[in-house]
């Protein structure tokens, strides 16, 4: 068969939108911001790119919280910083030129070409610590109470006092007076970036948590962090469907010309499937389906790991069906918005419980997705070109967190009368072009 083209990527719009960066006269209001605790995960560690390096974490969204912290009497904000750029536990993603089996040269994601420095990033850094920003990639809600939890992660067993301690411990560390916490994404993840391969209510790590499970181990790490009388904020869980990691591969990403669309409607004919000349839903795998395979349908996903030059050179999506673990199917994305439902849900019992603001950013990356305006700026969930998100299609830019940290600080602002500045999202960077 001869060349398919894959449809391609949207191109970045701008608008004019001038923001008020400062309040009059900045102030506390009823918080005390004296020493800020970050609770979470890959996301609040300041993870990018597909990696945890020194200057993603120095741009994580706590990093831009304490230092807007520190104009209203925030103190230090101390961070297990890595040595070097290049990535940990492995390379970052950057854009570069590579050549596809169809022989174009084109700009993408490609692993970084410096050298992974081991040695200095797994070394123990506890000495240093304790640390205010206790974010650990990998961790879910339901890892948070779990003894020797740093034997399996290693970026936890960089800062964790002992590999057996458990992450609310280290959490708890410092006597904070504030805290951020945005747990739980990791625990319904796994299950989606996999493509639905595990199972619906399980510990494994491509399964979606069981729901007693979080509710129980959630509930007792708010209670630590405010057995002191800590105030905070809650951060609620996006809604995963919606980043770049799912939606940059369109559904209808298959492209014909009418000579193809011609042989493939020939080819699938006993299994009543056609095609017409231009874009076309891509053939996937399904076990329920004639013949194990069927077209995917408007609201399924094709994932960003989907390789590239299976899809151009290999007949995925045409002559072949995409694996299903590539896929997430209608009935996994169900089981995914459901569980991110639930979640929430009990997010916001908690924050209710302990009179504590709910981040409803389920609701703010989806309003990213469908472009947000800063300073004249535009950010959209657009991969590459739309500034929010880094390039593995989950974790935000350095702009993004500070789209994210503006969130929260009006959270924040609104909850305990505040007038914390915001933060100035276009002095961080976005994806950098070469």
């Amino acid at each position: 068969m001869k060349k398919i083209y894959i449809v391609g990527l949207a191109t970045l719009s701008l608008a004019a939108c001038k923001p008020n960066l400062e309040p009059a006269s900045p102030s506390k209001g009823d918080a005390d911001f004296t020493t800020y605790v970050s609770v979470g995960n890959s996301l609040t560690a300041g993870y990018a790119d597909g990696t945890l390096y020194r200057s993603g974490q120095q741009s994580s969204y706590p990093s831009m919280l304490a230092a807007q912290f520190k104009l209203v009497g925030g103190g230090e904000f101390k961070q297990p910083l890595l040595p070097g750029e290049a990535g940990y536990p492995g390379l970052k993603r950057v854009l570069g030129y590579s050549t596809g089996c169809d022989g174009v040269t084109a700009l993408g994601p490609v692993l970084y070409s410096g050298t992974l420095d081991t040695t200095g990033s797994s070394a123990n850094i506890a000495a240093g610590g304790p640390y205010n920003n206790v974010g650990v990639p990998g961790i879910r809600c339901i890892d948070y109470t779990t003894a020797g939890y740093a034997l399996f992660n290693p970026y936890a067993a960089r800062f964790f006092t002992s590999p057996f301690e458990k992450a609310v411990t280290q959490a708890t560390k410092i006597n904070a007076t504030f805290f951020s916490m945005w747990l739980g994404a990791n625990d319904v993840l796994g299950y989606a970036t996999s493509g639905g391969n595990g199972a619906v209510s399980g510990t494994g790590q491509s399964d979606i948590s069981p729901l007693a499970t979080f509710t129980s181990v959630y509930n007792s790490v708010v209670d630590s962090m405010t057995a002191r009388g800590a105030k905070g904020v809650l951060i609620n869980i996006p809604d995963v469907t919606s980043i770049p990691y799912f939606t940059t591969i369109p559904a209808k990403g298959l492209v014909l010309r009418q000579g193809q669309a011609d042989s493939l409607s020939a080819a699938y004919a006993p299994l009543g499937i056609t095609f017409t000349a231009g874009a076309n839903y891509f053939i996937i795998q399904d076990a329920a389906a004639p013949g194990g395979m069927r077209k995917i349908h408007d609201g399924e996903y094709i994932i960003l790991t989907t390789p590239s030059d299976s899809l151009k050179c290999a007949g995925w999506g045409s002559r072949k069906p995409i694996p299903k673990n590539y896929v997430l199917s209608a009935d996994e994305v169900t089981n995914v918005k459901d569980a991110t439902a639930a979640f929430n849900n009990v997010i916001a019992a908690a924050g209710a419980a302990h009179n504590l603001p709910v981040v409803d950013m389920n609701a703010y990356l989806k309003t990213i997705s469908s472009g947000t305006i800063f300073n004249g700026v535009t950010f959209n969930a657009t991969f590459v070109s739309g500034g929010a998100f880094s390039l593995d299609g989950v974790h935000l830019t350095p702009r993004g967190y500070a789209l994210a940290a503006n969130y929260i600080l009006l959270t924040i602002n609104n909850k305990y009368h505040s007038t914390i500045p915001m933060v100035d999202v276009n002095k961080y960077s976005g994806v950098r072009f070469p």
